[in-house]
């Protein structure tokens, strides 16, 4: 009995430990901008990988991924970003979308041998969407990106954990546009062809508690893709 008890004991203890190292961290960290972060050590190395050319169906432009190749510290192990495999795969592509742990993106018209790059803002894109039924229906080509750009909980890095954004452009990379606003976690979105327009839902932390649950505010909003300076109109479903 005692040592049934005993077991009990140390089962509830690693119960509440585990319980503890997976509690939710928040998503936002409000404090001065101003603040020095200069004790933020980086630990690794980064060095740039790119994967091979995708071409989306119907479009003339080359997407090259762009993700980090990670060296730790003091040890010849080796990490990748985008999989624990050893392989150089920074990206995944099936019909109409990229997904991974991408730092960047080059766009290369085909029969140029010059290279664009999309941003030269730090960013890690998880998702780039094309939205093939509206190329086919009107003509304009665009690419849609869920991604991170900023690090929103103050952890010294810039990674998952942050707060996702939504962000659009042409299928050559011009025009790069922040969709949802600063501070907003992103939500989902899709496309109504029928009205040409993309939709999609944010979450503002209204009580500045640094997490997104049931007090916070949603935020319904459309983009007209027709519209030359892809305005985003706020509306009110509920």
């Amino acid at each position: 009995m005692k040592n049934f008890t005993k077991y009990i004991f140390l089962s509830l203890v690693i119960v509440f430990l585990s319980c503890k190292e997976e509690a939710e961290k928040p998503k936002v960290i409000y404090e001065d901008a101003s603040k020095d972060r200069s004790e933020v050590k980086t630990v690794a190395e980064k060095i740039l990988v790119a994967d091979l050319p995708v071409q989306m169906e119907g479009t003339s432009v080359l997407l090259y991924p762009i993700g980090e190749f990670s060296v730790s510290d003091g040890s010849s192990k080796t990490k990748y970003s985008s999989s624990e495999r050893a392989s150089f795969t920074v990206s995944n592509a099936s019909e109409n979308e990229i997904t991974g742990y991408l730092s960047n993106f080059k766009f290369q018209q085909i029969g140029s041998d010059s290279l664009k790059v999309l941003t030269d803002k730090p960013v890690l894109i998880e998702r780039v969407t094309y939205l093939k039924s509206i190329a086919d229906k009107t003509k304009k080509q665009f690419l849609v990106y869920v991604l991170e750009d900023m690090d929103s909980n103050k952890d010294g890095k810039h990674d998952e954990n942050d707060i996702k954004n939504l962000y659009i452009s042409n299928i050559d990379g011009t025009n790069f546009k922040k969709l949802s606003v600063d501070l907003q976690e992103f939500i989902d979105w899709n496309v109504i062809e029928a009205q040409n327009r993309l939709y999609f839902r944010t979450i503002e932390d209204i009580n500045k508690n640094g997490a997104f649950d049931k007090a916070d505010k949603v935020h319904y909003q459309f983009v007209d893709l027709l519209d030359k300076e892809l305005k985003v109109v706020e509306y009110n479903p509920i």
